[in-house]
């Protein structure tokens, strides 16, 4: 039995969807970063009970660090996008968190540069803050350990390709190098949105949407380029078709991101069928409900559609390109000074 509702959130369910190709299923993925981040805080005695936790999210992290603070009796403070929605919203509000959101923005680049600089802004205001760094700070690896040890367990210990976004790095990222500890032959596939620095395709607009939660227009300080061996890069019309046929035929109700990294995957199990494959599903498709399911009608068909094989990101190109990463440091535009 689970004594808060955010250690039921946090754990994730492995569907096999055919012989080799796996959905690492959760309802809210970033509860399980935050989770272990705030019990590690908590621990070390870095934070206490009462204290006020802060961070800029773009949504989802955002309900997470507000699950763990109402977990151990801390105080949330988050800057949000302009993308946080009603219904989170309210839920923050119901959960004892403050939300400052930001006012609407065509330009996720400028969203992401103003709550980081409101974020500085209330530190300097209020210096006893804890600065949980989502985006930074390599505490939010802990929490994928123990998925990581399930996934081995489920899969028998053999070596897995993961399919993940890439988003902060702290999930597929973490949990490649952690499945790694036990079969160094993971390979780690990282799914990117079009518009993204994070891999070099800030030059390439998307005119639908930069995926939230995957890529992003500014440098992310714990993503570790050295461990992916393959990138995707997805636009919001192939997402889609993804997300759509996901559960058109597996009748798995998954995010925008859910749909890209299930898009890859088909792709990387059928050149690779003697390898299974794990796709992450990191959260609900209930956000999503009128912005993507509710155009299903628009969505190709999956299996008519194949990524461009590219060898530099100078090539790429919409709707979807696909490049052997092979451990290639960081792009120039993404790469983050070492911390003094």
């Amino acid at each position: 039995m689970y004594d808060h509702v955010a250690d039921a959130i946090g754990a994730p369910d492995l569907i096999r969807l055919e012989p080799g190709l796996v959905c690492l299923r959760f309802e809210t993925m970033k509860v399980v970063s935050a989770l272990a981040a705030v019990r590690h805080l908590l621990d070390h005695g870095v934070v206490r009970p009462g204290d006020t936790l802060l961070d800029s999210s773009s949504g989802i992290y955002a309900y997470a660090l507000a699950l763990a603070c109402h977990r151990h009796d801390l105080r949330c403070h988050i800057v949000g996008s302009t993308t946080v929605d009603r219904t989170l919203r309210t839920q923050l509000t119901i959960l004892g968190a403050r939300l400052e959101q930001m006012a609407p923005s065509a330009d996720l680049k400028l969203d992401q540069s103003r709550r980081v600089a409101r974020v500085r802004e209330i530190l300097a205001a209020h210096p006893d803050y804890h600065w949980m760094r989502q985006y930074h700070d390599d505490i939010h690896y802990l929490g994928y350990r123990a998925v990581a040890e399930r996934v081995v367990k489920e899969t028998g210990g053999q070596a897995v390709t993961l399919v993940g976004g890439v988003g902060s790095g702290a999930s597929s990222g973490a949990l490649a190098a952690y499945l790694r500890e036990h079969a160094p032959d993971t390979t780690l596939v990282g799914v990117q949105p079009f518009g993204s620095v994070t891999f070099g395709s800030e030059h390439v607009a998307d005119p639908e949407i930069i995926i939230a939660g995957i890529g992003s227009s500014i440098p992310f300080g714990n993503v570790d380029h050295r461990r992916y061996d393959v990138i995707h890069w997805t636009s919001f019309g192939a997402a889609l078709a993804g997300s759509v046929d996901l559960l058109r035929r597996h009748a798995v109700f998954a995010g925008l991101s859910t749909g890209a990294a299930y898009l890859a995957a088909r792709w990387e199990h059928r050149a690779r069928p003697d390898r299974t494959v794990v796709f992450v599903a990191a959260d609900t498709g209930h956000r999503y409900a009128d912005s993507v399911f509710a155009r299903h009608r628009e969505a190709a068909p999956v299996d008519d559609l194949a990524p461009r094989q590219v060898t530099s990101p100078r090539e790429l190109a919409l709707p979807w390109c696909r490049m052997r990463w092979a451990g290639s440091p960081a792009p120039a535009a993404a790469a983050v000074a070492p911390k003094r």
